[in-house]
Parts: C-alpha cells; sequence; structure tokens
C-alpha cells in the first residue's frame, strides 16, 4: 500500500460511534497536500486508522444535500 498523508482541516460532526469507539465522522480534509474535500468514514479513537469512506467536492456536498433535502 502506498504512503499518503491526510490533514483533518475542520471537523463538522459525529455520525454514529460503535461499541469499540469507533467514529463515523464527516471531517474537511486534505489528502497529501490537495485542496480539502469533504470527507465520510469511519475513524479509530486515536485517528490513526481509518475505515473506507468516500470523499466530496463542495459541489457535490451541496448536491447531495438538495437530493436528501427532497425526501
Amino acid at each position: 500500500m502506498s504512503d499518503f498523508k491526510y490533514e483533518i482541516i475542520e471537523s463538522l460532526g459525529i455520525l454514529s460511534e460503535s461499541a469499540k469507539g469507533w467514529t463515523k465522522e464527516l471531517n474537511l480534509i486534505s489528502w497529501n497536500g490537495r485542496e480539502p474535500k469533504y470527507d465520510l468514514r469511519d475513524w479509530a479513537p486515536d485517528k490513526e486508522k481509518m475505515g473506507k469512506g468516500i470523499s466530496l467536492s463542495s459541489e457535490e456536498l451541496k448536491e447531495l444535500k438538495r437530493i436528501l433535502d427532497n425526501q
């Protein structure tokens, strides 16, 4: 697996927490020094491990909000 760097620019909220302390979070993250994106994934309590997730641009996040608002 290749090395990558990430920086959590802003923690926006926790959606849930598992019995083992992992949290599903929405954060603004810069991956490998790139422009930050909105990121939704599971994180270990120490933030050293993470689960699979998705990253969204600002436009994608707005479109997702629009879709959810219409449900």
